[in-house]
């Protein structure tokens, strides 16, 4: 009971977190929003070219896109994939595979921004 408490309390800041950034140029950057023993939340906005550094999800994710585009996912090793984020809609990524990074590079013109929702622990 104690983890769907802390999800909906996640969720709840995700409409206190607003939707969209306000005037102004958007920087790169994550937000701390709400941290419990079953899950961390933050908001990302990921500027035009300018990625966030290298690293890694020790855990599965919902990401909710505030704002949406497209987003290179690039690996350490140079591998890459293309996601498209539409404003409004959720997505599920996985933990990442040990030992890997990646780094998250906005490729279109406007800013994107998404909230975060990575449980603490798989159940």
């Amino acid at each position: 009971m104690n983890g769907k408490i802390g999800l909906v309390a996640a969720l709840a800041i995700i409409g206190a977190a607003g939707i969209g950034n306000a005037a102004g140029t958007a920087q790169t950057g994550r937000t701390p929003l709400f941290q419990n023993p079953q899950a961390r939340v933050w908001k990302s906005v990921i500027a035009p070219n300018s990625p966030l550094p290298f690293h890694r999800h020790e855990h599965p994710r919902a990401l909710i896109a505030l704002k949406g585009g497209t987003m290179k996912i690039l690996e350490a090793t140079g591998e890459s994939e293309l996601h498209e984020w539409k404003a409004g809609q959720a997505y599920w990524l996985p933990a990442n595979v040990p030992g890997t990074t990646h780094q998250d590079v906005n490729v279109g013109n406007e800013p994107i921004e998404v909230i975060v929702v990575e449980l603490s622990k798989e159940s």
